[in-house]
């Protein structure tokens, strides 16, 4: 007989999720450039690193005010000084960033 509850197994089975609050998103920070533009490898210890990611979670506030024209999925540059990390994931990739750091959305012509 096991000594564990119904209640405790939905615990373990149940997906834990990241959502920002007040004017903040959630990004997924792109991978650093491993190599240059010309092509060049660089070592592991040394990585271009990017300002650039996708939002994975834009809190109610951010998506309610028309101020703010972000979107989950957009492509954006963003300043990491007041982000957090999220230590959610193995590769700590995830950061909450107040909406007032992103700086530019990529944005195609078709969109």
């Amino acid at each position: 007989m096991s000594s564990e509850t119904p209640k405790s197994k939905k615990a373990e089975g149940s997906l834990e999720t990241v959502e920002p609050v007040g004017k903040r998103v959630l990004i997924r920070k792109d991978e650093d450039k491993k190599r240059t533009k010309t092509g060049i490898h660089l070592p592991d210890k040394i990585e271009i690193p990017t300002l650039t990611g996708r939002i994975v979670a834009v809190s109610a506030e951010v998506d309610r005010n028309a101020d703010y024209p972000i979107k989950k999925y957009d492509r954006v540059l963003f300043n990491p000084k007041h982000g957090i990390p999220v230590d959610f994931e193995g590769d700590n990739r995830l950061y909450v960033i107040p909406v007032e750091d992103v700086v530019a959305i990529f944005r195609r012509g078709d969109d």
